[in-house]
């Protein structure tokens, strides 16, 4: 269960970008303030037709979907034994739990009154039959799990640490931590299949009020479908992002391979979901032509777009990184119109976020962004590969060994 060897990216970590993401999440908290101070109605446009806008659908629904990659390649190097994969863990279970935290977050600030979360602690009072409590458990429970399952990375770094306490303290949970892994791992891989499920559970219950063409029985199997094939593409998103920005190699041979898995799960997502349609005799109301088309269609083009170009014989990383791109835009689309697009509570009834809420989450974004960054300076989480021939740091230390030479 050890990982593959990993190193600190190091370098210098006020940048100017990086001042440009703590503004960004300053801005955020500041309308959190307002919020928590003077409640939801007085910055968001929520209203009793509408009691969830993008703090649920995007931070939550389509987030965690993306913040998926741990425990979609612990799927595959753990359950599937396919440990060519595993340099791509510790930096996906990062995501994870970056993911999943503000997740969390985002439930605690979309709820009106926050204040009564205590009660969550009255295990008695429970509703054992709600699929929201379970959802908010799996979440919760997630959270703690994918931290502890990055804490070696933590625990390394403190082997290497001044302080002889914290020395001491990391050389002796560091084996301990090493030989719990496989039953964090195993509730790691149930946590998300339950609750990834249950959102779709979720909108079972609202019946009519989702339109047709997403309404389905099948709806917990979609959601589960999606959530592994958005957790890969975004892992393919945040090793290309991640080796361009930090001048590191790129595993591209292992990304191509994740690229035709997203390829072959989103391809039998699109040929279940227009099967469903045709079963139920829906596929009529494609013709109508209305809006709700228009997004159904828009949703299968992306997809499509993004097969097509994953499964090309050769995929250099520029066409790699906008493949990803467009199953990820795919799969949000998706799960953003369960939630908010097809979802008619009420006749009439319609919501836009107010900027307050458009600003809380791109500071929650930038946040993330910001942390992620922090973590992967100062601990091992990327995986210490050899140096490329085609980026800065493998230039100078190609240079250096010739030289020496």
């Amino acid at each position: 269960m050890s990982h593959a060897a990993s190193s600190p990216v190091g370098g210098r970590l006020m940048t100017p970008a990086y001042k440009v993401l703590l503004a960004l999440a300053a801005i955020g908290a500041g309308f959190l303030v307002w919020r928590f101070l003077f409640g939801l109605g007085s910055m968001t446009a929520l209203s009793d037709s509408y009691p969830w806008g993008i703090w649920i659908a995007f931070d939550v629904v389509t987030g965690t979907a993306i913040a998926c990659g741990g425990y979609a390649v612990a799927l595959l190097v753990y359950a599937f034994n396919r440990w060519h994969y595993h340099p791509l863990v510790r930096s996906a279970i990062l995501t994870s739990a970056l993911g999943y935290t503000i997740a969390g977050l985002s439930v605690v600030i979309d709820l009106g009154r926050y204040w009564t979360l205590y009660g969550l602690a009255g295990i008695w009072n429970w509703n054992l039959n709600s699929i929201l409590l379970e959802v908010a458990i799996c979440i919760t429970a997630y959270v703690f799990v994918s931290w502890i399952e990055l804490s070696p990375a933590f625990l390394e770094r403190g082997r290497t640490a001044r302080s002889p306490r914290l020395r001491s303290f990391s050389e002796r949970w560091l084996p301990r931590m090493q030989r719990a892994l496989p039953f964090i791992i195993a509730l790691g891989l149930l946590l998300p299949t339950m609750h990834q499920s249950s959102l779709g559970s979720l909108m079972l219950l609202a019946g009519p009020k989702v339109h047709a063409l997403w309404s389905t029985p099948f709806l917990p199997l979609f959601f589960l479908i999606t959530c592994v094939a958005m957790g890969l593409g975004g892992v393919v998103l945040e090793s290309t992002i991640s080796s361009r920005a930090f001048g590191r190699p790129n595993e591209h041979s292992l990304l191509v391979r994740i690229g035709r898995v997203v390829a072959g799960l989103f391809a039998l997502f699109m040929v279940m979901r227009l099967a469903d349609l045709a079963f139920r005799g829906r596929l009529d109301m494609l013709l109508a032509f209305d809006r709700f088309t228009f997004w159904f269609t828009l949703e299968m083009l992306l997809a499509a777009a993004g097969i097509v170009v994953l499964l090309q014989p050769s995929l250099t990383r520029g066409r790699l990184f906008r493949a990803a791109m467009l199953v990820l835009l795919a799969g949000a689309l998706y799960r953003f119109s369960v939630f908010l697009i097809a979802y008619q509570p009420a006749p009439g009834a319609v919501y836009f976020p107010s900027l307050g809420e458009i600003m809380v989450t791109v500071g929650l974004v930038a946040a993330e962004i910001a942390v992620y960054i922090l973590i992967v300076r100062r601990f091992p989480i990327l995986a210490a590969l050899p140096p490329h021939p085609e980026t800065k740091v493998g230039r100078e230390e190609a240079h250096l060994a010739h030289a020496a030479h």
